[in-house]
Parts: structure tokens; sequence; C-alpha cells
């Protein structure tokens, strides 16, 4: 029975996925994100469907045919042959095959065709536009999660710090150069250090739970990623203009909506088509089998050659007053192509804005990563000394506190602008097309 659960428990194993056989680093957190994650799986639903309707449309040029099969019971008083009324059942059936060829219609089926491929088009760049959401998203979280573990690393070596002094301390206080107080002072900042230390973990922990939910991972269990070298020397910024001139012709929501704006105009020429003549082409054939109850009927197989005819007919039907409909949908579509327009616009100026927003956003990080450095490092030589002198005895616990959290957050903010602006500075590349990379 062990054995057996055993076998069940490696079974089920080895058909989760295994994470902690390597770090993912970026792109592979992307591409892994693009495969699984819903929302674009939604989005490539739309795209088949689009296919699908494209296909259909293609397809209406040709020809249709049905088979026809009635049969039909009659009873009581009908006109007999000698065109008197009697008391008689009868039985009808019929077989026909027939077929209808839409020879013109008003240029319908090719404005339809051309609408359905710019939808298309229109679905597969909302695909497109829906994997660049996700790729920002994951490499958002991703630079997160690099931030969290890089605190929890600063508050480790705190905590590791705080026990040197803790132990410095105590070999003082032995050797009556230090107060009783000032140990429990050291050991206070030894508990608080690991409280923070703990904290910072769980925030790590949280934040790759955050990136592998949009991944869409089954559990956070084994899962890491690594860290890249990042080169605190960064490129300067292109202006936002620059970027938009580059943006406005490649980012799939501005051609989404573009191949929109060109289906309204195929829109308006697909309602214009009721006002043509439409001329259509149809052909057939049938036969038909007749009993009456009572009396001697020619057999079925006579009356399928004797009743069997053939048809072809071509029908032209012209629109003269159909209540302002055609009128009606015209408009209606010429309203929808003007609203998409400014819908172009309205496309256009929110990417400008957002281009603008990425730029003045870069350009104050990097302001304060410059900043951040020169205070880091003026906190770590003062801090220094001030160990020098903590050691010596020369300064209070209370100095050398107040210089350690200076220290502390110095080191922080400088982690949290290094990491933002190196967001910002590869959200303006990839609006200039650049892939998103941390390498």
């Amino acid at each position: 029975m062990k054995a057996k659960i055993l076998t069940l428990i490696v079974a089920t194993a080895s058909c989760l996925p295994s994470f902690a056989q390597e770090e993912w680093d970026l792109r592979k957190c992307i591409d892994y994100a693009i495969e699984h994650n819903l929302s674009i799986k939604q989005q490539e639903a739309t795209r088949d469907q689009n296919a699908v309707e494209l296909n259909t449309a293609r397809w209406s040029r040709l020809p249709n045919l049905n088979g026809n099969v009635g049969q039909s019971f009659n009873f009581g008083r009908a006109l007999q042959a000698d065109n008197t009324y009697g008391n008689r059942n009868t039985q009808n059936t019929n077989f026909s095959l027939g077929t209808n060829v839409p020879l013109f219609t008003g240029l319908q089926i090719p404005n339809n065709i051309a609408l359905c491929k710019l939808n298309l088009k229109a679905a597969i760049e909302d695909f497109n536009k829906a994997k660049e959401d996700i790729i920002i998203q994951v490499t958002s979280s991703y630079l997160q999660v690099l931030f969290d573990e890089e605190l929890a690393k600063i508050a480790h070596s705190q905590v590791e710090l705080s026990r040197e002094q803790l132990k410095l301390k105590t070999a003082f206080f032995e050797n009556g150069k230090a107060s009783e107080a000032e140990v429990y002072d050291a050991r206070s900042r030894v508990a608080q250090d690991e409280m923070s230390a703990v904290q910072a973990d769980n925030n790590y922990r949280l934040a790759l739970l955050d990136l592998s939910q949009i991944l869409e991972l089954p559990t956070p269990d084994g899962f890491r990623i690594a860290s890249p070298k990042v080169d605190d020397n960064f490129n300067s910024l292109s202006l936002p203009e620059d970027i938009y001139a580059d943006a406005v012709l490649t980012k799939p929501g501005i051609k989404a909506a573009q191949y929109r704006l060109q289906g309204a105009s195929k829109n308006i020429r697909i309602a214009q088509s009721n006002w043509y003549p439409q001329l259509s082409f149809g052909a057939g054939l049938g036969t038909s089998y007749y009993k009456i109850a009572g009396e001697e009927n020619v057999s079925f197989n006579s009356q399928w050659h004797q009743n069997f005819n053939k048809y072809f007919q071509f029908s032209l039907s012209i629109p003269l007053f159909n209540r302002f409909e055609t009128r009606n949908r015209v408009k209606m579509a010429r309203i929808q192509r003007t609203a998409l327009s400014w819908k172009l616009e309205e496309s256009k100026k929110l990417l400008f804005k957002e281009i603008q927003q990425a730029y003045y956003n870069a350009v104050t990080a990097e302001s304060k990563f410059k900043s951040s450095r020169t205070a880091t490092e003026s906190a770590e030589a003062s801090f220094r000394l001030m160990s020098e002198k903590y050691a010596n005895g020369k300064a209070t616990a209370t100095e050398y506190n107040e210089m350690r959290t200076n220290g502390m957050k110095a080191t922080s903010d400088i982690v949290q602008a290094k990491y933002d602006y190196l967001f910002r500075s590869k959200i303006l590349d990839f609006y200039k097309g650049i892939p998103l990379t941390l390498e």
C-alpha cells in the first residue's frame, strides 16, 4: 500500500512544472506569460473568430445547393377530374434540388470581404496589444521582485551588523568599558533588525507570488528568478516627440484603431449596396408522386419520370421604397465612421501622453538615482566613521542608531531609484520598438 502511495506521489509530482531546476530570467517569464495568460488566450480566440468570419465571407460568392423532400396528406372534399366536388383522401410526395447564385449584390460581397479582412487585422493587433500589456506587467513585477530581494539582503546585512555590535558591547561590558544599558540597547536593536528582516523576506515572497500569478503558475513554490547584472551607467533618454514619431507607426493599439476606421468606410458601402438592384440566378429540378385513396394510381416509377421537371431563372430585385431603412443605415454607418475617427485621434493622444509621462518619470528617476548615489556614498562614509567612534565608546547609541538609520535609508533609496529608472527607461525603449530585456 505504501509503495502505491509513493508511486502516486511521484507520478503527480512529475505532472507539475518544475520551477526549482533553474532560475527564470525576464525573457523566460515573458514567454511563459504570453503562452499561458488567460487574457491573451481570450484575445487569441477573438482573432480566430474573425478569421472564420473572413473565410465565410470569401465563400459567399459560391452557389448554394439545397435538396427538399415534402409529404402532404389531404382529407375531405376536393375538386375531382369531372369538375365536381367529392370526398377523397390524397397523398402527394415532392422531391426537388435547387441552387442559387448571386450575380450582382450592389458590391456588397466584395465590400463585406474587405471589411472582414480589416476586422481580422484589427483583431491581430488587439492580440499584439494584449501581449505588449502583459510584457510590461511582467517586467514591472519582475523588477519589483529584484527590488524586494535586494532590500531583504540589506535587511539581513543589518542584522549581522547589529549582532556584531552586540558582541562588541557585550565584551566591553564584561571588561567594564560599557554600561549594561548599552548592552540592552544593542540587544534591542538586533531584535528590531530581525523583525525588519522578516518583513523584508515577506515582501519578497509576496512579490514572487504576484509575479507567479501573472504567469499563471499553479504555485510559487520553488519559483526563483535570475538576478541580472544591471549597469548603473544608463543611456541618455530620447525625447518624447522622437519616440512618438516611431511609436505611432508601429504600436498595435494605433494600428487596430486605423483598421477599424477603414472598416467603417466599408460598412458605409455595404449599407449603400441596398440602394442598387440585386440580380441572382437560380436553377433546379424536381419530381412528385400523387396518390388518390380508393382508386388505381399510376406507379411511383412512372410518375417519377412523368412528373420530372427542370427550371432555371434570373431574378432581379429593384428597391423602390423600404421605409427609409437603407438611408438610416447609411447615416448610422457614417456616424460610426466619425466616432471611430475620433477614437483614433484619442488613441494617438493617449499614446503621446503615455510617452510623455514615461519620459518625465524617467527623467525624475534618473535625477533621484544620481542624488541617491551621492547620498549613499556620503552616508556610508559617515556610518563607517560613526561605527569606529561607537566601537571606541566615543559616540552614544542614539548617535550610532541615527547614523545607521540614515545609511539604511540611503541604501534603500538608491536601490529603489535604480530599479525605478531602469523600468522607466526600458518602457521608453519599448515604445521605440526595442524588446524588453535586462541583459
